[in-house]
C-alpha cells in the first residue's frame, strides 16, 4: 500500500515519511485546497524526501483558490511553475482545468489540461527523467455523467493519476464507494484512481479493502 501525504509546504513531511508515506503532495494554503509552494519550499521538500530511498514528492501547481477556471496570466505562470518544479527535482505535479458549461456546472477542459501536460512532459524530457501527473480533485467538480469521457481523455492526454473523493466534499468517502468502484473499474491499468478526502490512517485499510486500490491520499492518512 502507498500512502500519499498531502503536507502543507514543510510542515510534518519527515514525520509522514517516518510514519509510512511514500509520496509527498506538496501543497501551501490548505484552506483552500491548496496551492502552489515556493520555490523555496519545494527544493527543500525534494531534499527532505531524497533522504527516504523510493520516496517521492508531487507538486500542486494551482496559482489560487476558488474554481479551477483560468484566465492566460494564470496559465502562464502555472506553465513557469511547472518548469520550476521539475528543475528542482520534483517528481510530478498535481493540476487540472476545468470549463463552465452552457447548462451550468463545470466540464472538463481537455485543451488547457492539454496546455499544461505539454509543458511538464517536455520538462520532463528536458531533464531525462519523466515527471508524474495527477489530475487533482478538480475532478470532482465535474458532473458525473461525463466523467468517465473525461477519464478517457486524460488517459489520452497522458495523464498517470486521477485524484478523486469520488462526490461532493465533505461527504463521508464510504458514501463514495459505489461512485469510486465505477471510476476504478473503467480506468483499469490505463491510469490509477486515487482515493482521497476523509482517509485516515483509521480507516485507510478498510477503504483499501473496500475499493481493492493500492494507494491512498490524504491529510492524516498515516499516524503522526
Amino acid at each position: 500500500m502507498l500512502f500519499e501525504y498531502c503536507a502543507e509546504n514543510l510542515t510534518n513531511i519527515a514525520a509522514a515519511l517516518d510514519a509510512g508515506a511514500g509520496r509527498i503532495e506538496l501543497c501551501d494554503n490548505l484552506a483552500v485546497g491548496g496551492t502552489t509552494p515556493s520555490l523555496g519550499v519545494m527544493e527543500q521538500a525534494v531534499a527532505l524526501v531524497r533522504e527516504y530511498d523510493g520516496a517521492e514528492v508531487r507538486c500542486m501547481i494551482r496559482p489560487r483558490g476558488g474554481d479551477f477556471v483560468y484566465t492566460e496570466a494564470e496559465f502562464k505562470a502555472m506553465e513557469t511553475d511547472i518548469r520550476m518544479a521539475s528543475a528542482n527535482g520534483i517528481d510530478g505535479v498535481a493540476l487540472g482545468c476545468l470549463k463552465t458549461r452552457k447548462s451550468g456546472g463545470f466540464m472538463l477542459d481537455q485543451k488547457a489540461t492539454e496546455r499544461l501536460v505539454k509543458v511538464a512532459q517536455s520538462a520532463g524530457e528536458m531533464r531525462g527523467r519523466e515527471l508524474g501527473i495527477t489530475f487533482h480533485m478538480a475532478f470532482d467538480a465535474i458532473d458525473p455523467a461525463n466523467q468517465l469521457a473525461a477519464i478517457d481523455a486524460l488517459v489520452e492526454l497522458g495523464v498517470d493519476r486521477i485524484l478523486t473523493h469520488g462526490g461532493a466534499a465533505g461527504a463521508p468517502i464510504e458514501d463514495n464507494f459505489d461512485h469510486l468502484r465505477e471510476l476504478i473499474d473503467y480506468a483499469g491499468d490505463r491510469l490509477i484512481i486515487l482515493p482521497g478526502g476523509g482517509i485516515t490512517h483509521e480507516n485507510a485499510a478498510a477503504v483499501a479493502r473496500a475499493l481493492g486500490v493500492e494507494e491512498l491520499h490524504g491529510t492524516n492518512i498515516v499516524k503522526l
